[in-house]
């Protein structure tokens, strides 16, 4: 029987708790000092520049051992843009798409909104979904039409504010998130909690079906149990 190392590299807390203390910050809308408060009442005494430097160093790596979701032809992609970020006195744009389930297949912080950036989005789509949508959905921005055209020829494209509700409501936890945090310094620091903030809320919330809530419930500890089961994977 081999033994599971108790600590991560160069850390003192056992690894449960570094990913404990992720999991909190990028799953509910608290603050670095929130997560310190919860710590402290289960008797672990962790700072917030503690749970910050966790964050940054294991974050993304625990998602990345997260199962995905499996891309279908059938798929109907949602893209928007409408959600600028001042960053500095810079405004970005955060560059979004998901699927009909919900689902953030990919986010991309850019400067600009151009046909250029929208071609930029939906190749990394391509590329890592590994095959084309049904369709593809987004707000009224004509430059999706004209990267469309360039990338997914055959893709049939709908413009309609109306029916892309499901990419342009996906913005609504982050901006909570953007207002807890009161900012972002950095496009790199956006571009790394962004990526994390959808890995780990893909994972943790189902799609919308009708479900009892004791398979609800199944549901969210099937989900730890892959968190904790990631977490093992790079200690």
């Amino acid at each position: 029987m081999t033994c599971v190392p108790t600590t991560y590299k160069n850390h003192r807390f056992p690894i449960d708790i570094v990913s404990r203390a992720i999991w909190l910050y990028f799953r509910f809308n608290v603050s670095l000092r929130g997560v310190e408060e919860m710590m402290l009442e289960r008797g672990m005494a962790v700072s917030y520049e503690t749970v910050r430097r966790w964050c940054r160093a294991h974050g993304a790596t625990i998602t990345a051992q997260l199962r995905r979701k499996a891309p279908s032809s059938a798929d109907v992609w949602g893209t928007s843009t409408r959600l600028p970020v001042r960053i500095g006195g810079r405004k970005c744009w955060l560059w979004r798409a998901v699927d009909q389930d919900g689902y953030v297949l990919d986010e991309i912080v850019q400067t600009r909104r151009n046909t250029k950036a929208a071609r930029r989005l939906l190749t990394r789509l391509l590329k890592k979904q590994g095959l084309a949508p049904k369709r593809i959905i987004t707000d009224k921005l004509r430059s999706y039409g004209a990267a469309r055209r360039q990338v997914m020829t055959h893709v049939e494209h709908r413009s309609h504010k109306g029916l892309n509700n499901r990419a342009e409501n996906s913005h609504l936890l982050f901006r909570k998130r953007e207002r807890t945090r009161q900012g972002f310094r950095s496009i790199g620091s956006l571009q790394h909690f962004v990526s994390i903030f959808s890995a780990v809320r893909n994972h943790f919330v189902p799609t919308r079906s009708n479900r009892s809530a004791a398979q609800i419930r199944n549901l969210c500890q099937d989900a730890m149990a892959e968190w904790r089961a990631a977490a093992l994977e790079i200690a």
